[in-house]
């Protein structure tokens, strides 16, 4: 495969990805999560034995020691949150861990709660990195036989837990991404089983469990943010009345995606606007930025500035006295084609010269 081709593929699988930007979690939220958890061997112990038939003869000090060893299996996960809207999460929520016995019949369950806080990092692209941890409560139950041995019961211990994603919001579908996790747990705490086999018994000692859990799943914020109305009601420049012998004149200038360059085509408008501010009855010059909904809003609003102050450097070079422009800015609000979040329109990437 050649360099040009892997490049070709490249372009192809990011132009969707490119599509639109991911938009912070606001408000409340639900998620869950499957796949494998993979613990590390415990360590076990006990103290003094007891026999458990008189004929057998037990030294005195006599314990177990060894390691339990697991095999991968399933693992889920569900949590509610909420999102503050700048990247930061807090959420509370359930696992359930089922490993079998790497060397032994039966299986080791663990389950119960964390809170867990979480940052998105803001990224202008569709897949967002995140981090997180917390601090729960978790109990194991253990019910493994090998021959003749047997280990059973069920102990909790304090947990906590670090967390690394990412998420992909799902296009046309709003509030609901895809994730991917990686979650590391440690149960801190010794706990306490039983341990037999045809002789003897004692309570077992088993020390901090570390499992690592890999997880696909789903989050969709409950609640979505409306889009701005158009602006119909509210105009973004002053409207002259209608029995004006000369009303409002408006010129739109319109932007590439994520730039404010005066492309060709938009200076031979501004040069329109120029001429006619000079031949008509003009005193002022109303310069307004505007950006689509793709990116941060505060990004959007210095990126809406910076478009309204090219255009009128633009005018100031035609000939249009300074004093006589006013700049205005505002983002992504007041949209000429109404959007959802995070969308790239080309009409609301614009810079509106009206003429009063």
């Amino acid at each position: 495969m050649t360099l040009r081709t892997l490049l070709a593929a490249a372009t192809c699988l990011a132009l969707p990805l490119a599509a639109h930007a991911a938009t912070p979690v606001s408000g409340p939220y639900i998620s869950a999560g499957f796949g494998t958890s993979i613990q590390q061997d415990t360590s076990v112990s006990s103290g003094p034995v007891t026999s458990l038939n008189p004929s057998t003869f037990v030294l005195a000090g006599a314990s177990v020691q060894g390691k339990i060893t697991y095999k991968p299996a399933f693992a889920g996960v569900g949590d509610v949150g909420y999102g503050f809207g700048n990247g930061f999460r807090v959420q509370v929520g359930g696992n359930f861990y089922h490993n079998g016995g790497n060397n032994s019949d039966g299986s080791a369950s663990t389950y119960g709660v964390f809170l867990n806080g979480l940052y998105d990092f803001p990224v202008n692209f569709p897949v967002v990195p995140y981090l997180g941890a917390g601090a729960g409560y978790q109990w194991q139950k253990l019910s493994l036989h090998s021959n003749d041995q047997n280990i059973s019961g069920s102990a909790g211990s304090v947990a906590y837990d670090v967390i690394a994603g990412i998420s992909y919001d799902v296009p046309n579908v709003p509030g609901l991404a895809i994730t991917g996790e990686y979650r590391f747990t440690q149960l801190v705490q010794t706990r306490h089983y039983q341990y037999s086999d045809d002789f003897v018994s004692a309570r077992l000692d088993a020390g901090k469990t570390i499992s690592h859990t890999i997880l696909v799943g789903l989050r969709y914020q409950l609640f979505q943010p409306q889009p701005p109305a158009p602006p119909i009601a509210q105009a973004p420049y002053a409207v002259a009345p209608p029995a004006a012998p000369l009303p409002a004149r408006t010129f739109l200038v319109f932007f590439d995606w994520d730039k404010a360059d005066v492309s060709a085509r938009a200076a031979q408008i501004i040069a329109e606007a120029a001429s006619d501010s000079k031949t008509a009855s003009v005193t002022t010059l109303d310069v307004s930025g505007y950006t689509d909904t793709s990116g941060t809003a505060d990004y959007n609003q210095g990126l809406s500035e910076r478009r309204a102050k090219s255009v009128a450097a633009a005018l100031v070079k035609d000939g249009v006295p300074e004093s006589e422009i006013e700049i205005h800015a505002y983002g992504e609000t007041h949209l000429l084609v109404a959007t959802g979040p995070g969308v790239r329109e080309p009409q609301n990437r614009r810079v509106e010269i009206v003429l009063h």
